[in-house]
């Protein structure tokens, strides 16, 4: 009887990942962020081909490829869209670990991650730069980044880990977010010049005649989505930040709602219109969250405190 031999065993490609496995992740993850390996050089501070030899040898180490590169444009591979949302983890979780060592050193050093909903360093009631000048001011060695992104990838951030800090409109309560009241904002109701409405009397216009025209509304769980399914308004568009429902109003096709502070200077120019703003409106408040496990580390807290510091007496989250 023929022996058959036993099938080699399979070796894990990686074996260990070492620095300049992460350098090279790094590299990675700025390129799939920027959308191609041009937009990435400035960011990165480094040439294109070089930047290009770096994502050939992650290639070679991990033994896939991850994007595609060429006259149709960049585009992460099905493998490079799995393997960047590790990048993603593992990054958090180094972070996370310098973090913790800093602590253990009671040193505040390291990198803070805060993303915050778009659009919100126009309103007047934001005090998140002072915040930021209070947190320098007692952290100098902590390297800020900065971040703005739809509130539900701010919340997903927060939970992975990828941020430390977000600022978000209060819209849902999850159990592994702690959440902290820091300012409010209103939010109007703005038609386009090219709109049949921005000529006409408003008097009596109310929620149910809004079911007449085109609506703009968020694509995501906001209070702006609460509010329209409320009233039972049907989105005919859907935009997934404020700059691109005001794109849709501007459009003279739309309805939609803004914060008033933002669309001040379209206003001004004549080219959106507040419709009935004593009755079509709602107000949301922002609130700071952090992740509730593990235990944030000081860096985190005292971001928090100086956002705390900064606003004052917070307004009342209905």
């Amino acid at each position: 009887m023929t022996m058959q031999p036993k099938a080699a065993k399979k070796r894990a490609i990686l074996g260990q990942v070492s620095d300049a496995d992460l350098r090279l992740l790094r590299v990675f993850k700025s390129v799939a962020d920027c959308g191609g390996m041009a937009s990435a050089e400035l960011e990165l501070n480094i040439g294109v081909s070089t930047i290009s030899k770096h994502v050939k040898d992650l290639e070679t180490r991990v033994g896939l490829t991850l994007c595609r590169r060429g006259r149709g444009g960049f585009a992460l591979t099905a493998e490079g869209e799995r393997v960047y949302a590790e990048t993603q983890r593992l990054l958090a979780a180094t972070g996370a670990f310098i973090r913790g060592v800093d602590e253990i050193h009671q040193r505040l050093g390291g990198q803070l991650d805060v993303a915050v909903f778009d659009k919100t360093a126009s309103n007047p009631a934001a005090r998140i730069a002072e915040a930021i000048a209070l947190f320098v001011a007692r952290a100098p060695d902590v390297t800020l980044n900065m971040h703005v992104a739809p509130m539900n990838a701010i919340e997903r951030g927060v939970m992975d880990g990828r941020f430390q800090v977000g600022v978000i409109p209060a819209h849902r309560s999850s159990a592994s977010l702690s959440y902290e009241p820091l300012f409010a904002e209103t939010m109007l109701l703005y038609c386009g010049r090219r709109h049949p409405l921005f000529g006409a009397d408003d008097t009596h216009l109310g929620w149910k005649a809004l079911g007449a025209h085109r609506f703009a509304g968020l694509g995501y769980h906001s209070p702006n989505m609460e509010v329209t399914q409320k009233m039972r308004i049907e989105r005919s568009a859907t935009g997934f930040d404020q700059e691109s429902i005001a794109t849709l109003i501007l459009s003279g096709r739309f309805l939609g709602f803004l914060p008033d502070h933002y669309a001040r200077s379209f206003e001004a120019d004549g080219l959106l219109r507040a419709l009935a703003p004593a009755r079509l409106r709602y107000d949301c408040v922002f609130v700071s969250a952090i992740r509730t496990s593990p235990t944030p580390p000081r860096v985190t807290e005292l971001l928090r405190d100086c956002l705390r510091q900064a606003h004052g007496t917070p307004p009342a989250v209905a």
